[in-house]
């Protein structure tokens, strides 16, 4: 991008109020030039191709290809500045947090905008004023790239955990979404699917589960006892650096000794 050239601007959303809100938040930028708005994935794909945008604002819930799945059939490499648009999804936010990549949360704020865009703009001058050794090389993805190839990577890693579990119970077969559960715990030579105030039986072993669900969501706080993160709602310091975990429900979960150090790593998240 030369000084004078136009940022050219994509914005992908399947919302059209949505779109309509960045189109306003970029009216009056003289840097700035809208090449196209795109309502679904497989479009933004064929636009981002066609066009070669500087810059596209992606939403990431849209049905048949969500904005992952646009990184994706792009590449990494040949895609431009990413600034991801998202409803409230804390494990999206916290893979964007990880990788060190821009975000907006909607409703979309006009300060959290231009920042947005600023950071964008420099991005761009940057790629114009010093490319990366490797890249004219020939060799390597760029810096941007490879903070989204570690992002693909890391959602590529949670999709290997299910996200429904079958239960069969009373001669049929429950789905449960890995989601809703609350927490479980040991029973003789079952678990204890505690699900609101449902309480589910499974035939099998905390190890074998605990292999099942998502560590980023699930965490083992006992030999006995797996909490779902998202249910949490307050750590007590204990008796001899153990943890009274309370659930937002007002359930009561004392951690075990062997699993202070999976505590800490929460404390540590929350500071």
């Amino acid at each position: 991008m030369s000084e004078s050239a136009p940022i050219r601007v994509l914005i992908v959303d399947d919302e059209p109020l949505a779109r309509r809100r960045i189109r306003s938040l970029l009216e009056g930028d003289p840097e700035v030039t809208l090449v196209g708005e795109c309502g679904n994935g497989l479009d933004a794909v064929e636009a981002i191709r066609a066009e070669s945008p500087d810059v596209v604002f992606l939403d990431i819930q849209m049905p048949e290809l969500d904005g992952f799945g646009v990184v994706r059939e792009v590449g990494v490499d040949e895609l431009p500045v990413v600034v991801f648009v998202t409803a409230h999804d804390e494990h999206a936010l916290e893979a964007f947090s990880v990788h060190a990549l821009d975000y907006l949360l909607k409703p979309v704020e006009r300060d959290r905008f231009r920042t947005a865009l600023d950071r964008a703009k420099a991005q761009l001058r940057g790629r114009s004023a010093a490319p990366a050794a490797a890249d004219a090389a020939g060799g390597g993805p760029t810096q941007l790239g490879a903070r989204l190839d570690a992002l693909l990577r890391h959602l590529d890693a949670d999709q290997r955990f299910p996200d429904r579990l079958a239960i069969k119970t009373d001669g049929r077969v429950l789905f449960i979404r890995t989601e809703d559960i609350d927490w479980i715990e040991t029973a003789g030579n079952n678990l204890k699917i505690h699900v609101g105030r449902d309480v589910h039986l499974l035939r099998a072993t905390m190890s074998r589960i605990e292999q099942r669900l998502s560590p980023r969501r699930f965490l083992r706080i006992h030999r006995s006892i797996l909490v779902n993160l998202d249910r949490v709602r307050e750590l007590q310091p204990w008796f001899q650096g153990d943890y009274v975990v309370i659930l937002r429900d007002g359930t009561r979960l004392t951690s075990g000794r062997s699993y202070r150090g999976a505590l800490r790593v929460l404390l540590e998240r929350a500071t």
